[in-house]
């Protein structure tokens, strides 16, 4: 089992789940966060810790999308261990559908 990032986090993307791992296995994009699934090791500290509850065990039906979707960008993207401010108009987009198709980037983000 591993932990999955999953379409709530995009264009939220709050952070407070990177400073509680202990593995650092959080990556990170222009506008949303991934797992690294290879790396989580399953202890589930971050899934409470996100305001958008964007963060799912990979056990969960319908996930399956999004862990690939996670494998992926976790290698191409920066390591993130720290958070920072999240997007100003985050709060905007908590809670909205269909985030996916209207606002995915795959550029990458900073990191650390």
């Amino acid at each position: 089992m591993t932990y999955v990032v999953n379409e709530a986090c995009i264009k939220c993307k709050y952070m407070d789940c990177v400073e509680v791992c202990p593995v650092d296995c959080f990556y990170e994009g222009e506008n949303m966060l991934v797992i690294h699934p290879d790396e989580c090791i399953d202890c589930g500290v971050c899934e409470p810790e996100c305001p958008a509850e964007a963060i799912k065990p990979d056990t969960e039906p319908g996930l399956e999308k999004w862990l690939a979707l996670n494998a992926e960008f976790a290698k191409i993207w920066p390591n993130i261990t720290v958070k920072r401010d999240p997007p100003p108009d985050g709060k905007e987009f908590e809670g909205m559908p269909d985030k996916y198709e209207k606002y995915f980037s795959q550029k990458p983000g900073q990191g650390d």
